[in-house]
């Protein structure tokens, strides 16, 4: 049985990539921040008939991203698919015990560690990672110098530069991997009526009315489980998609390698331990 590890899988889009997968009778592991409400998500999916397993594991700081990461490996020696759906919007600069911004953790760094964590798992099938971007990373700057720490720290922007950093290493990914069996695309999986970057008030109240108009989550699963499963996009590596179209990646890339090897540093990996 193949096996699809999904991060952020307790509800919205990563819950709709599980449900569906595991209706394709395959192994679905979640990942979720929060045990209890990923234990609900087990328990549902379970009982629609999905072989289905939780591991618990916190991506908003280096630490915990890291010992999300050795529990994933220790519960699949295996991994057919693994999609990066976890993320946060920050209404509000929160940083971590390292000092950095824990949207640049949980949208960037957390899915550079988990690749790296889980290479070895993912060549022992020529595994396929599907990145879950937005489109909304047109808009963002990657600024190796602010961005991390949220001294550039803005409302909006920061959801849209954290995003455009996360993009910038799918390449670099697909070149390192281009030789493992292992590919890697990202996708924009359209406007999609989610919790993400809901603020609370009356404006949050406003803004559900306005998502109500927007397409569900069911929707926004099927570009990801296209790219995680057909057979026509086998071999296909270091693209991205807004939904179902290739398109060219937004952003410049020339400060893509900086950000590699900056996440190198920061995630306490070195060179060799990649290599």
């Amino acid at each position: 049985m193949r096996t699809a590890v999904i991060t952020g899988a307790n509800r919205g889009i990563g819950y709709a990539v599980a449900r569906q997968l595991g209706a394709r009778d395959q192994r679905i592991v979640l990942v979720c921040r929060d045990p209890a409400r990923g234990e609900d998500a087990r328990a549902a999916l379970a009982r629609s008939g999905a072989t289905v397993e939780l591991v618990p594991g916190d991506l908003g700081t280096v630490a915990t991203a890291r010992t999300a990461a050795d529990r994933i490996a220790a519960a699949c020696p295996r991994i057919d698919v693994l999609v990066h759906n976890a993320g946060i919007w920050p209404t509000r600069p929160v940083r971590t015990a390292d000092g950095l911004e824990q949207s640049f953790v949980t949208n960037h760094l957390a899915p550079f560690l988990l690749n790296h964590a889980l290479a070895p798992a993912l060549t022992a099938t020529g595994g396929r990672v599907v990145q879950v971007s937005a489109g909304l990373a047109v808009k963002g700057v990657a600024d190796p110098e602010r961005t991390p720490t949220g001294a550039d720290f803005h409302r909006i922007r920061t959801y849209c530069d954290t995003k455009l950093c996360n993009l910038l290493m799918v390449p670099l990914f697909a070149r390192r991997w281009a030789d493992t069996g292992i590919t890697i695309n990202a996708v924009h999986p359209g406007v999609i009526r989610t919790g993400l970057g809901d603020p609370g008030g009356a404006t949050g109240l406003l803004l559900k009315a306005v998502k109500l108009l927007w397409k569900d989550t069911e929707t926004g699963a099927r570009p990801v489980l296209r790219l995680a499963t057909d057979p026509g996009l086998a071999g296909v590596s270091g693209r991205y998609f807004d939904v179902d179209t290739e398109t060219p990646p937004p952003g410049d890339p020339e400060p893509a390698q900086r950000l590699w090897d900056q996440a190198l540093e920061l995630t306490g990996l070195t060179r060799r331990d990649v290599a």
